[in-house]
């Protein structure tokens, strides 16, 4: 089984509370105006990873990381792999486990693997980004969205702490922007 990704960032302080992986998935047909991510939206094959390599790769930091965050694009529109990714942590570590995703609470709970996949998250980003209502601290980018805390593992400030952004300067120069920050392009 593959999950078809998008980017992965192997740290990141700005996607959720302590340092964090982050995956962000490929596929997205919400297609939310003014998302921060558009390049996300295209279902065409990106990068296909097979879950245990994922899972292998991710497990592999556990000594370095706080937890897993995975974005998108919209992660419910490979519920099947990412359950099998999130079990796959579940069984294999204590990492936390923070999913964003552009459908509501309800939504979620509707989908058939919905319930599942709730269970392996710790922290749910959810709701359809609104232009009209961005925020610019925390982890929503915008007010109609709602973060679920599904475990005991967080305190609503330690989620509401996440810098909002980040950028990564790596050691062959390349630059990396992450959060849910707009950046400014050219």
């Amino acid at each position: 089984m593959t999950l078809n990704v998008h980017a992965f960032l192997p740290r990141s302080q700005a996607n959720g509370p302590g340092v964090r992986a982050v995956v962000w998935v490929q596929g997205c047909s919400l297609r939310c105006p003014g998302c921060f991510n558009p390049e996300t939206h295209s279902h065409a094959p990106r990068e296909l990873v097979a879950v245990t390599a994922l899972a292998e790769r991710l497990l592999a930091d556990v000594a370095h990381l706080e937890g897993v965050s995975i974005s998108g694009g919209e992660p419910l529109e490979q519920a099947e792999a990412l359950l099998a990714l999130l079990r796959r942590l579940r069984a294999g570590s204590s990492l936390s486990v923070l999913l964003f995703s552009g459908h509501t609470l309800a939504e979620i709970e509707a989908h058939p693997l919905g319930p599942a996949i709730l269970a392996c998250t710790d922290v749910l980003v959810a709701g359809r980004y609104d232009p009209g209502q961005h925020l610019g601290h925390g982890l929503r980018g915008s007010a109609n969205q709602r973060v679920h805390l599904l475990s005991d593992r967080y305190r609503p400030e330690e989620v509401d702490d996440t810098p909002v952004a980040e950028v990564i300067l790596g050691t062959d120069g390349s630059i990396t922007a992450s959060g849910i920050a707009a950046f400014p392009v050219g």
